[in-house]
């Protein structure tokens, strides 16, 4: 989402319209079709026979278990992909070639080796450069590597931003990992330190689900469905030429020796150190059990009109959003809601319905264009009644500084993309409430059915809130104007901010400027 939206700011800012001519695809003819074995041929297999009496005293019943920080959510990927034996589907937007993205790799080898199928598709926005990496993985006789939408091989990637503005910066932002198709991991987290608390300069507070259960069978038709789709290309046709013997071999030896660095590193150390590991160690890993949907965007979406909502999650979505009657708890890192959006959430407020919402300040998004894009909603938002938050969080290049090499992050960032409905309800998956995310790029989540998780959601959000995130109120002054307030702390203080919080006047100028351009539907 990040590069994306910069990316795409620059090319709508240049301006310009190129020749594209040169920027071809290989027709893509040779894609094999495969699909997830079914639930029953993996029955007996170890992720298949856990918590085999619980499964039997649920029928019809999912199992739910929240990983909410970065170290647990790495450590039960992990321990699913060491567990696996007859498949593995991984499936996201971004996968990094860092600390986490290639003690990942690592484990995808070594099941491979153990003869478990492999099927890695990647949306190919954070692959440049690094075709021989992914195709030195390909040639294991049990991985394959499929990319989605691909950029041509044949041209540079920033013209074709340019060239073919409005197909490829249509994305795959949906992310999965799945295990026999028994066990399944769906949220907001791509592969990288970010996401798992690898990076002491930068976390993103983001949120998954491990799910058991009949869902995970909707989850791997959702992945077949993109893996055979004709938006998504083979590595293998891609690329020039395939990796030599001598590559292979190279990169192979790269990756153990860095691996073999890790087993006494202070991340390693973290992870067995994990709640989850202690909880696994202790057997106190409970799950909750309840209905669950998955829901999904078409991935013929990207080549269709942006108005056939039927290829759209937001219409297996919609009957969850209709039937809000109390109250609905929203966290988006991007949210920009557009006119369809701010008319949906006034009418829930004016219904009765308590609209509130979490999403990144000034300060802690990664992306300051779609904040623009957000920040000329939020007197609206307020004046409607609905409670608007945003994350409280310094990042000021002092304390950048200030905390380079020391414990804890120096950037903290909302990521978590979670809605909780009536507090019966809760959505955990890749969908922002924004433009891009609705109409341009393909999402997946689940609904879970579970009052308990939805209250403890809830009853976690009313905790934390005043400390972790400043409240916005709309102050109207006797000439009529429309003045922000932004209510919070710092250093334990209560503080009042008439200016988005810990930012300077070139960064507030600079995100007035962003919200003159006239590119609300790529955000």
């Amino acid at each position: 989402m990040s590069h994306l939206s910069k990316i795409i700011t620059f090319a709508s800012m240049l301006g310009l319209v190129l020749n594209s001519g040169c920027a071809t695809l290989p027709e893509n003819v040779d894609r094999p079709v495969s699909n997830a074995y079914t639930a029953t041929d993996t029955s007996n297999t170890l992720w298949g026979k856990v918590r085999l009496d619980e499964r039997l005293a649920h029928p019809g019943k999912s199992g739910f278990f929240l990983l909410e920080n970065g170290l647990d959510a790495f450590v039960a990927r992990a321990l699913l992909a060491e567990g696996a034996e007859r498949s593995i589907d991984l499936q996201y937007y971004l996968y990094h070639n860092d600390l986490t993205g290639k003690l990942m790799t690592y484990q995808l080898l070594k099941a491979a080796d153990r003869g478990v199928r492999v099927r890695l598709l990647v949306d190919d926005m954070g692959l440049a450069g690094r075709d021989l990496g992914g195709s030195v993985l390909d040639s294991h006789p049990n991985i394959e590597v499929r990319i989605f939408n691909p950029f041509s091989r044949n041209t540079g990637r920033l013209s074709q931003f340019v060239t073919r503005l409005g197909s490829v910066t249509r994305r795959m932002h949906n992310k999965s990992f799945t295990v026999d198709n028994q066990a399944t991991i769906l949220g907001g987290r791509n592969i990288g330190n970010e996401y798992f608390e690898a990076d002491p300069d930068i976390a993103f507070a983001d949120l998954d689900v491990l799910l058991i259960g009949p869902v995970v069978n909707d989850v791997s038709a959702s992945f077949d469905a993109y893996w055979n789709s004709e938006v998504v290309y083979p590595l293998n046709i891609l690329i020039a030429r395939p990796p030599t013997p001598d590559e292979i071999q190279e990169k192979t030896r790269e990756l153990q020796e860095f691996i073999s660095r890790q087993y006494d590193g202070e991340y390693h150390k973290a992870l067995r150190n994990s709640d989850l590991a202690n909880k696994i160690r202790q057997q106190q890993v409970e799950m909750l059990w309840g209905e669950a949907e998955a829901i999904f965007d078409n991935p013929e979406k990207i080549i269709s009109a942006r108005d056939q909502s039927e290829l759209h999650l937001t219409e297996q979505f919609k009957p969850y959003w209709e039937g809000i009657e109390k109250e609905i708890i929203i966290l988006s890192p991007y949210f920009v809601p557009g006119k369809e959006g701010m008319a949906s959430l006034v009418k829930l407020q004016e219904s009765g319905v308590k609209v509130r919402i979490l999403t990144n300040s000034l300060a802690s998004t990664d992306v300051g264009v779609v904040h623009a894009g957000y920040a000329r909603y939020r007197k609206d938002l307020l004046q409607a009644g609905i409670e608007l938050y945003e994350l409280n969080k310094k990042v000021s290049r002092e304390e950048r500084k200030e905390k380079k090499g020391k414990e804890g992050s120096s950037k903290a960032s909302l990521h978590a993309k979670t809605f909780v409905f009536d507090r019966k309800w809760v959505f955990i998956g890749s969908l922002n409430l924004d433009p891009r995310s609705v109409y341009e790029n393909t999402e997946i989540g689940v609904v879970i059915t579970s009052p308990e998780i939805a209250c403890y959601m809830a009853e976690k959000f009313d905790e934390n809130i005043a400390r972790s995130a400043f409240r916005l109120e709309l102050q109207i002054s006797e000439d009529g104007r429309r003045n922000l307030l932004w209510h919070g702390y710092e250093n334990g203080e209560e503080r009042v901010y008439t200016v988005d919080p810990y930012t300077g006047f070139w960064r507030r100028l600079g995100l007035g400027f962003m919200g003159l351009l006239p590119i609300e539907s790529q955000l």
